[in-house]
């Protein structure tokens, strides 16, 4: 196991040196060490993942080295390596290899390269460090990490005002959730007297029905230990009520979503709570908490996805709802399949994102699905990958029935365990939750397909297709990329049914162009792009029938898992035992969202603005996200600004600036002004003053 040493590390000396590279070594060079360094971490993770598949590893601790000795509190920095790390290994390691050689091609016109792929690298070693934790101190290093890699990373682009101002909120939302995160480790410490991951889950039994104080009242230790762990865990994975900064985080570039945003940093709460499952199992109401927000998150975030146009929010939005279905796995117990759906939902939705860059690519960096239309027989390997991305995540398969086995795509596998899952742990409302969100997942998902690779070409109506025709004829220098990508989402419209507009020197210069072309010709993506986009295909197509066994079946869970995480066989045995209805209910709604997408928009394309315009309310509702910003920005934002600004201008100016540096100056200066006066430079001015000082001094002598 000492190539985990090199696992975690490699990625961490390929960012110093990327990072400090200078210009005379061009960007080749930052590319190919940060590049081949996750390339070997990949190779290396592979090996002890198969290794705990077939059974020939056991879970181990590799010392670093002692961190820390303060009081009765001493722990070190060690790597643990068990089942449920091997599974984030691959996870980590593969999509960061394949998001690095990705942005070869996607960042090539970038000036910054070295500092982007030394960010990438960086956020890999912290997220490798936060999934190897053996305690919950070396855990928030690692977390605090992946939230600075993902600031950096998200603000790439720190000229743009829409960045920073993405990269600042994520930054804030994410302390909140932090916060609890902190309180609950101060907690554990408090309750075990220890850090260690290992030796809290060892005593956890015997703080059985405890109570602790908190916020002046009596409650169950357990209960309010692992509530706290969780609000950290919703706002790096953005459930409801912190998952405000996940949508805005699209505005970094597109390979920072595929891997930070859809499937490494995001999950890391899922982790935590797998992680710590054998605590969060001695706790029903942490477990039905942790059940309702997964449910809420997978609602709220399906609905919402609905209705967006930016081809990258879509797929935030569906990432937000697929890690909810995680986390009510989770809260029904069964981590196996959460982390099962882990596993499969980073292949498939890494292969969403970066299949989305590559239509971004094609179409000179236009967001806006709106304006696509056509694209699948001028990007036909985008397509096709992007199909088996489509088909894996809406869960297209065929059920276990009549003696069969279950085949499907990666997705079928894992959701539909949930789904079944749930109704086997008696928890109705989450099934029929999960059920309806996998037709609002079909919908939505296919109608990203349709919009963008189905129907007559839009192109004409984008501002960047504009611009990049104009400037194949020598009109100019298309303003908006001068950083690469840099211009994504700049000009895309807020409305679904919103009209299009195409300028009339447009027109005039492409009258005989096909319609709604403008004369522009998409290109396919180069091959560094494409290959990353095959190799996660074959992972949306084969993970989740190939290593369904292993995650999720009783016995051969069971000699997997070996403990790293509590896994229920019982749960697993009755989750296959479900009614055929139950088994088949996913499949339906997957077939219902499908054709509803398909007729919307595909057979009565302009259907989608009419029922828009009929239930414009509803729409725009959904349109605005359920107006959680807004509320935010009443509740929180501008009343936060309001103290401060009272703080500056009154606390601060008009008080202790007056009364303070700047009243002391204030004495000075005029105390100066009146000195200045007596030095009129006479001489017998100067002796007046003295004969009135001797006279004074004689009268005070005389006087005493």
């Amino acid at each position: 196991m000492s190539s985990i040493l090199a696992i975690v590390f490699l990625p961490l000396i390929a960012s110093i040196i990327g990072g400090f590279s200078n210009k005379s070594f061009g960007t080749a060079f930052p590319k190919i060490v940060t590049t081949g360094a996750l390339f070997v971490a990949c190779a290396l993770s592979w090996p002890i993942f198969i290794g705990f598949l077939s059974g020939t590893s056991e879970a181990t601790v590799v010392p670093v080295l002692h961190w820390l000795t303060s009081g009765t509190m001493s722990f070190a920095w060690e790597l643990r390596v068990d089942a449920l790390t091997a599974v984030m290994l691959v996870v980590v390691t593969s999509v960061s290899a394949l998001v690095h050689l990705y942005s070869w091609g996607y960042m090539s016109e970038d000036p910054d390269q070295p500092r982007f792929f030394a960010y990438l690298s960086l956020f890999t070693f912290a997220m490798l460090m936060l999934v190897t934790a053996n305690n919950l101190v070396q855990m928030f290093f690692g977390w605090e990490g992946v939230g600075l890699a993902s600031y950096l990373l998200i603000g790439f682009w720190f000229r743009k005002p829409s960045a920073q101002a993405a990269a600042i909120k994520a930054f804030v939302v994410n302390r909140v959730g932090d916060l609890g995160f902190m309180l609950g480790i101060f907690g554990i410490f408090l309750v075990f007297g220890t850090v260690s991951i290992p030796e809290i889950l060892a005593a956890a039994p015997n703080m059985a029905s405890s109570t602790i104080g908190f916020l002046g009242m009596r409650v169950d230790t357990i209960t309010v230990l692992c509530l706290l762990l969780f609000v950290g865990a919703m706002g790096k994975s953005a459930q409801l009520g912190l998952h405000t900064w996940l949508p805005d985080a699209m505005e970094g570039p597109t390979p920072v979503s595929a891997l930070i945003h859809a499937a490494t940093m995001v999950t890391a709460g899922v982790f935590m709570v797998c992680r710590m499952s054998p605590l969060f199992e001695m706790s029903s109401v942490a477990m039905g908490v942790v059940t309702f927000v997964g449910a809420a998150t997978c609602l709220f975030a399906a609905t919402v996805g609905t209705t967006q146009t930016d081809i990258k929010r879509v797929i935030a939005y569906s990432t937000c709802s697929q890690l909810g279905y995680m986390f009510f796995a989770a809260g029904v117990g069964a981590y196996g399949a959460a982390m099962f759906h882990l596993f499969t939902h980073a292949f498939f939705k890494a292969l969403l994102f970066l299949g989305a860059g590559s239509v971004i690519h094609a179409m000179h960096h236009e967001q806006d699905m709106r304006f696509y239309g056509g694209l699948r027989k001028h990007i036909p390997v985008t397509f096709w990958t992007m199909m088996a991305g489509t088909l894996a995540i809406t869960g297209v398969g065929i059920p276990g029935i009549f003696g069969f086995d279950a085949i499907g795509f990666a997705g079928f596998h894992s959701k539909d365990a949930i789904i079944e899952a749930s109704w086997a742990a008696g928890v109705p409302s989450a099934f029929w939750v999960g059920v309806f969100v996998a037709l609002l997942t079909s919908f939505y998902s296919w109608r990203v397909v349709f919009l963008t690779f189905y129907g007559k070409p839009r192109w004409a109506g984008s501002e960047h297709i504009q611009h990049a025709v104009h400037d194949a004829h020598g009109h100019g220098h298309d303003s908006h990329d001068t950083h690469g990508h840099g211009s994504e989402h700049a000009n895309a419209p807020a409305q679904e049914d919103s009209g299009h507009h195409t300028p009339s020197t447009t027109h005039a210069l492409h009258d005989h162009a096909p319609e709604g072309t403008a004369g522009y010709h998409p290109h396919e993506s180069p091959i560094v792009m494409l290959i990353p986009l095959l190799v996660l295909t074959v992972g949306a197509i084969a993970a989740g029938f190939v290593f369904h066994g292993f995650f999720i079946e009783a016995e051969e869970g069971a000699a997997f898992w070996k403990g790293s995480l509590f896994f229920n066989e019982h749960l697993m045995h009755a989750m296959h035992e479900v009614p055929m209805g139950v088994k088949l209910s996913a499949t339906i709604a997957m077939l219902l969202g499908l054709g509803i997408s398909w007729y919307t928009y595909v057979v009565k394309p302009g259907l989608a603005s009419a029922i828009a315009e009929h239930i414009r309310p509803l729409y725009t509702f959904l349109l605005n996200k359920w107006y959680f910003d807004e509320l935010y920005n009443f509740l929180f934002v501008r009343p936060a600004f309001a103290i401060g600004r009272l703080l500056w201008k009154a606390g601060d100016e008009k008080t202790i600036d007056r009364f303070g540096p700047n009243g002391l100056a204030n004495v000075v200066r005029v105390g100066a002004v009146g000195a200045v006066k007596l030095q009129s430079g006479y001489l017998y001015t100067y002796a007046f003053i003295m004969l009135i000082g001797l006279t004074a001094a004689l009268t005070w002598v005389i006087a005493g």
